[in-house]
C-alpha cells in the first residue's frame, strides 16, 4: 500500500498576530491609514452623535471609514460581506483594530451620511493637489446609466398613477364579486385562500399608491414639462439604456488627465445628460477653486456629443471655457466616415429564418 503523511484534526495550533504588523509601508492600507488618521477632518461626524454624557459608546468614524474604503478598493460594497471580513479576513482585522461592526451599523452609516463624506470627497481633492497629482490641464467629463433599487413599473406621472389604482381597485372588486357568488352556491376553500391573498396584495399596492400621490406633486423635468415619477425611488428616472429601459440615475464624472483622479462625481435623476454640464463645471469649480483663482480660467474640457445643446455651448462662451465638445453631427461632415454604411452588415435586420415540417 502507499504511505501518506499522517494527519489529525484533534490538535490546536496557537497563532499570535500583531494587527499593526500586518499593514505593510507603500501598501494602499498603509497610505489609507495615514490619510483618514493624520489629514481629514473628521470632526464633520461629530453632529451626528449625542452620547456625550451617557448612553452607549459609538464606532469611531475613523474605523468605519477604513473599513467601508478598504472594501470598496477590493470591490466589496455589500454590508454583510464587509461585516464577514472584519471576521475572517486579517487585513481587515488589522485596520479595524479587530472591532468587528455588524453590517447593519456600516449599512447606516454609509446610508446616513451623504453630506459628510461629500466634504470628506473635497478634503481628499484638496490633498491631491497639493501632493501634485491633479494636473489642471485637462479634464475629461463622460456619463452612464446607473441603475436603482426602484422598479420601473412603480414609475408613472400623476394621471398614470390614479389610472394604475383604479385598475387594481376594478380587480379587487372583481375578487370580492367572485367570492360572493362562490359563497352563495359551492366553495373551493383552496381558490378562496389563493385569491384573497391575492385581494391583500393588490389593496397593500392600491394604498401605497394613494399615499405617494397624496404626500408628492408631479415631478418636472429640466425644460419645466412633467415626467415620470417612481414611487419607491422618486429622485431616479426612467431611462433607455443599451440594455434596455431601466429605472436609475445619470451618473456624470469629471478626471483630471494626468493621474485620472476624480474632480467632480454625481448622479442625476433624469436620462438625458444635455444640461448636466453646466452643474458638472461648477462642481469642479466648488472643489479645486481658491480664493484667488479660478481653476477653469486655464483647464481645457473635452465631452461627448451627449452634453451638446445651444445652452451649453452659450455657458461656455459666457465663462470664457476652453472646451472641446462633439456636435450630434460630426459623422456627417468628418469625410472618414463617408462610406460607413457600405461595411455594415446589410441582412442584420432581417428575420431570422424559421423552421417547417420539411425540416425535421
Amino acid at each position: 500500500m502507499p504511505k501518506f503523511i499522517d494527519y489529525n484534526y484533534d490538535q490546536m495550533k496557537m497563532l499570535a498576530v500583531s494587527y499593526d504588523k500586518q499593514i505593510l509601508p507603500g501598501t494602499f492600507e498603509s497610505s489609507l491609514l495615514y490619510l483618514i488618521d493624520q489629514k481629514l477632518d473628521l470632526t464633520i461626524f461629530h453632529a451626528r452623535y449625542k452620547n456625550d454624557d451617557g448612553g452607549r459608546p459609538a464606532y469611531d468614524p475613523a474605523i468605519l471609514l477604513k473599513i467601508i474604503l478598504l472594501a470598496y478598493s477590493r470591490g466589496v460594497t455589500g454590508s454583510r460581506r464587509i461585516e464577514q471580513l472584519c471576521r475572517e479576513n486579517v487585513l481587515f482585522m488589522a485596520i479595524s483594530a479587530d472591532s468587528q461592526p455588524n453590517f447593519t451599523t456600516l449599512a447606516d452609516f454609509i446610508s446616513s451620511s451623504k453630506s459628510e463624506i461629500a466634504k470628506l470627497f473635497q478634503q481628499v481633492l484638496l490633498i491631491c493637489d497639493q501632493e501634485g497629482l491633479i494636473g489642471k490641464e485637462l479634464f475629461a467629463i463622460d456619463g452612464c446609466k446607473l441603475p436603482s433599487n426602484a422598479s420601473k413599473e412603480w414609475s408613472g406621472t400623476h394621471d398614470e398613477l390614479t389610472k394604475k389604482k383604479a385598475k387594481i381597485d376594478k380587480a379587487v372588486n372583481y375578487i370580492l364579486e367572485k367570492h360572493r357568488r362562490a359563497d352563495a352556491h359551492e366553495r373551493d376553500d383552496d381558490v378562496i385562500a389563493r385569491e384573497t391573498k391575492q385581494k391583500e396584495k393588490l389593496d397593500r399596492a392600491s394604498q401605497k399608491i394613494e399615499r405617494f400621490l397624496k404626500t408628492h406633486e408631479d415631478r418636472k423635468g429640466v425644460s419645466g414639462n412633467v415626467v415620470k415619477s417612481n414611487i419607491t425611488d422618486n429622485d431616479s428616472a426612467k431611462m433607455k439604456t443599451s440594455h434596455g429601459v431601466i429605472q436609475g440615475y445619470t451618473g456624470v464624472v469629471a478626471v483630471d488627465a494626468k493621474h485620472q483622479v476624480i474632480v467632480q462625481a454625481q448622479a442625476y435623476g433624469q436620462g438625458q445628460e444635455h444640461g448636466l454640464l453646466e452643474p458638472t463645471i461648477e462642481g469642479i469649480r466648488a472643489n479645486l477653486n481658491t480664493d484667488d483663482s479660478d481653476v477653469m480660467a486655464t483647464v481645457k474640457v473635452t465631452v461627448d456629443s451627449g452634453y451638446h445643446n445651444q445652452k451649453a455651448l452659450e455657458y461656455l462662451e459666457e465663462n470664457r471655457i476652453d472646451a472641446y465638445i462633439a456636435d450630434t453631427g460630426f459623422r456627417s461632415r468628418d469625410p472618414r466616415f463617408k462610406d460607413y454604411k457600405e461595411h455594415k452588415p446589410h441582412d442584420r435586420l432581417k428575420s431570422k429564418p424559421r423552421f417547417c415540417v420539411k425540416d425535421f
